[in-house]
């Protein structure tokens, strides 16, 4: 059977002031923005700071490549989730029951110090009429993991996005992540954060999709503690 695939309007998006800022747009650039010149500038300071020498062979050409690696790593800033998500699917026959993606492997940097931490997310939503390709949901997940993040705005985020873009009955997310921030400095623990589900206030508000949503993460979690991870 054929689908019927539905755009999601992206000349009102802009104005659709029932969307929240970051599900609406990319971030507002800094302005005025910093050149590529004084980037690289400083991460030669930074290179120093360190106790290195920035003119030596091996470290000459790294503040060139760490500015080349931040326009990937942080390309999450030039990137809007109501685009992401605009094509969806309408013709589901009869389906009535939860789209769940588990294991979204994603890798993002912590905003107090700039170090990765990086995880799997776990998706779960009850669609009422239409839904989007399950590619699109990871690439939901990497657009906020580009950005400086800490794991609970980023598992929020990622669910007020899918609940006002989509509008489904229910969405729970969840991620659990190892932070280098944690396991390379401080108190050096390997043991990935996992943090309550985001449930919505939709979700909140149907009992019986809440239920649904947190037996399905509490399961996750036992299954994941079953195999010792």
């Amino acid at each position: 059977m054929d689908a019927v695939i539905k755009p999601w309007p992206k000349s009102s998006a802009a104005d659709d002031l029932t969307l929240s800022d970051h599900v609406r747009a990319a971030p507002a650039p800094v302005v005025p923005k910093p050149s590529r010149e004084q980037a690289l500038a400083a991460v030669r300071t930074l290179i120093a700071y360190a106790g290195d020498n920035p003119d030596r062979e091996g470290l000459r050409d790294t503040p060139k490549r760490v500015i080349d690696a931040y326009e990937e790593l942080y390309s999450g800033y030039r990137e809007c989730p109501v685009d992401v998500l605009e094509r969806t699917f309408s013709e589901i026959g009869r389906y009535d029951d939860f789209v769940l993606v588990r294991d979204i492997a994603f890798n993002s940097h912590c905003e107090h110090h700039m170090m990765p931490f990086t995880g799997k997310a776990h998706i779960a939503y009850k669609p009422i009429d239409r839904v989007v390709g399950l590619s699109k949901l990871a690439r939901l997940v990497d657009v906020y993991a580009r950005r400086l993040q800490t794991q609970e705005h980023m598992t929020s985020q990622i669910a007020t996005a899918i609940e006002e873009i989509l509008k489904p009955r229910g969405i729970a997310v969840m991620i659990e992540a190892e932070h280098m921030c944690m396991s390379l400095r401080g108190w050096k623990s390997r043991a990935p954060p996992r943090l309550p589900p985001s449930l919505p206030a939709a979700s909140a508000t149907a009992p019986t999709i809440r239920s649904v949503l947190l037996r399905w993460c509490a399961a996750l979690i036992g299954e994941r503690r079953g195999r010792g991870v």
